[in-house]
């Protein structure tokens, strides 16, 4: 019997996965007030270090700053927690 035949068949590798970089809401505490975040500055500023599809917020930590923030998706509690302190959350 041919070897690819006798080896198992072990999980599957979806090509078309998505990877997002996972920031989380006390994360953005180390930016003033007021102030406009995209993709880039937070590339800059290394909260998104390698290649991926977009960047995702997550809703854990706290938040004391108004900010605007452009994001490609965010958990509702991420945004709960931005629009209470005084910000913004607009999806990309």
């Amino acid at each position: 019997m041919p070897i690819q035949r006798r080896l198992p068949k072990r999980g599957f590798k979806n090509p078309f996965k998505k990877i997002y970089h996972v920031i989380n809401v006390e994360d953005l505490n180390r930016f003033e007030s007021d102030v406009n975040l995209n993709p880039d500055t937070l590339k800059a500023a290394g909260l998104a270090k390698r290649q991926a599809d977009g960047i995702k917020l997550l809703g854990y930590g706290e938040i004391s700053k108004a900010i605007v923030i452009k994001v490609h998706k965010a958990s509702r509690t991420a945004r709960e927690k931005i629009e209470a302190a005084g910000g913004k959350v607009e999806i990309l």
